[in-house]
């Protein structure tokens, strides 16, 4: 009787850890940038030292991770797509948007440049890619690159997506670059993929920065947390903690602290 008592209490106190252990458990969605670079795979163990919380990620593009807010499939969001963020939240998926880091945008192309766009600004430097009828890669999949990038064709007055030359793939960032780089074309990148993709080639890239320092390539990442109002079974007080800690003194410097290759791909601006 005794030895069934133990076994029942100890039953009981597995499956209360265990319940625990599934409440401490973040559900996140984010971009191919974040994941590709590396940043989660760093800030993670960080995170769950500091507060005990395991994050899990999806990444995709922030339309996608957007989409699993609205239909209640993580508990926070991190991406980088201000005006589609902003829509989420005035229809009710998203609370308490913050904002956390930031790096740029960059449009690469082939060393070569059969188009002559290095150095001009964007808008020159796309007229000159439409009228080269050089490659262009676009993501295509409405992630926060591909938002930018439509605007930048719209801000030079082209709407190309139906030219033979420009091709969206489809896929993430890291793929998207690489199809550049195998067709001898040019993309729109965030700066931080492209740092990991260039330290991945020993110093003989195929692909060059053709445009870089415009105020409209400016990247800003976000964290919003799911509505719980209209998702009732969402974590909202783990994301919280989880931005929280993302706009802390400690969580900014992790940020800041993060390299590739020795150089920096995000600066945090919290509270900024």
């Amino acid at each position: 009787m005794r030895r069934l008592l133990f076994l029942t209490c100890l039953l009981a106190a597995v499956i209360s850890s265990s319940a625990f252990a599934a409440d401490k458990v973040l559900m996140m969605a984010t971009t191919t940038s974040t994941a590709d670079t590396g940043l989660l795979d760093y800030l993670a163990p960080l995170f769950q030292k500091d507060t005990g919380i395991e994050v899990k990620w999806t990444a995709v593009g922030t339309g996608k991770a957007l989409e699993m807010g609205k239909n209640c499939d993580v508990d926070v969001l991190l991406v980088h797509s201000p005006s589609a963020e902003a829509k989420f939240i005035e229809a009710g998926s998203g609370i308490e948007r913050t904002q956390l880091m930031y790096n740029d945008f960059v449009l690469v192309g082939p060393v070569a440049d059969a188009a002559k766009a290095a150095g001009k600004s964007v808008d020159a430097a796309l007229k000159g890619i439409a009228a080269a009828k050089s490659p262009f890669l676009s993501r295509g999949d409405k992630s926060g690159t591909h938002n930018l990038e439509v605007k930048l064709w719209e801000k030079s007055g082209m709407a190309p997506d139906k030219e033979s030359w420009y091709v969206s793939t489809g896929q993430g960032m890291l793929r998207t670059i690489a199809m550049a780089a195998e067709m001898g074309g040019y993309t729109v990148t965030d700066r931080g993929t492209w740092i990991k993709y260039e330290s991945t080639l020993n110093g003989a890239p195929v692909l060059k920065i053709i445009v870089e320092g415009d105020k409209s390539l400016l990247n800003q990442y976000s964290g919003i947390v799911v509505n719980p109002a209209q998702c009732p079974k969402v974590k909202a007080d783990l994301a919280r903690e989880y931005i929280k800690w993302m706009a802390s003194p400690a969580g900014q410097k992790y940020i800041g602290d993060f390299l590739v290759s020795g150089k920096p791909l995000f600066t945090p601006n919290a509270g900024k």
